[in-house]
């Protein structure tokens, strides 16, 4: 009898340590597998693909949101968006005032990053947001600016100035005026961190795409030229 209860409580004791045992194995492996998923980085984060131009002219045909284009490939900084077909988004870049695409013979303008460079950088994309430049303008940018009358800038612009604790903190605003609607630029200003700062515009474009370019801020002077090109160029990539 003393052996048989002997080996029952030993069985007992046993039973009592596998519960906190399992419990200790499951939630390890749960934080392992929480662990492993938030923390490491995807496949995407490792291999980031780079800008690779090509001086090649032969047209790509590509979809975005149901729009088509039809674009030279020395438009297209990635190799990847050359294959075409059904993309969110493609990135491409042109030089002014020729607005044309890369070539081999204007590799170093495309390469550089002087502040005064040429090249303007035109992203096409998915519209997520249908809200046009004037809403933008009046809905999110002018609650962030310090005074919303603004004054005289430059070169035909009014200028704004974005408060400190704004979320554009080091960026002035400057709104021109192009076929009575207002043409927004945001611009990172000149500083020793920053020696070639770039201006920024949003835009749409029809058929669901939107349209966002940037250029040296050295050259806000030739902002018309540069929104009536990038305008010009995008319109003649679609296939009508």
């Amino acid at each position: 009898m003393s052996r048989a209860g002997d080996t029952d409580d030993d069985v007992k004791q046993r039973s009592g340590w596998l519960i906190p045992i399992a419990v200790f194995i499951v939630t390890a492996g749960l934080s392992v597998i929480f662990l492993l998923y938030y923390l490491v980085p995807a496949p995407t984060s490792f291999i980031e693909e780079h800008a690779a131009p090509t001086s090649r002219t032969d047209p790509v045909a590509l979809t975005i949101n149901g729009s088509k284009f039809s674009i030279p490939a020395n438009y297209i900084m990635f190799a990847r968006a050359r294959q075409g077909g059904v993309l969110k988004e493609v990135q491409l870049f042109t030089a002014f005032p020729d607005f044309n695409g890369y070539s081999d013979w204007h590799a170093s303008s495309f390469s550089g990053n002087a502040a005064d460079s040429p090249v303007i950088f035109v992203l096409l994309r998915e519209e997520q947001f249908r809200i046009s430049e004037a809403e933008r303008l009046q809905r999110i940018y002018m609650t962030y600016v310090t005074d919303p009358a603004g004054k005289p800038g430059p070169f035909g612009l009014t200028q704004y100035v974005f408060r400190d604790d704004s979320g554009y903190h080091g960026e002035d605003l400057f709104v021109g005026q192009q076929n009575g609607k207002p043409i927004v630029l945001r611009c990172v200003r000149f500083s020793p961190q920053v020696p070639s700062p770039s201006c920024l515009r949003d835009s749409r474009a029809t058929g669901g795409v939107a349209v966002s370019y940037r250029f040296k801020r050295a050259n806000l002077g030739r902002w018309r030229e540069i929104t009536q090109g990038v305008d010009k160029l995008v319109a003649s990539f679609r296939v009508k």
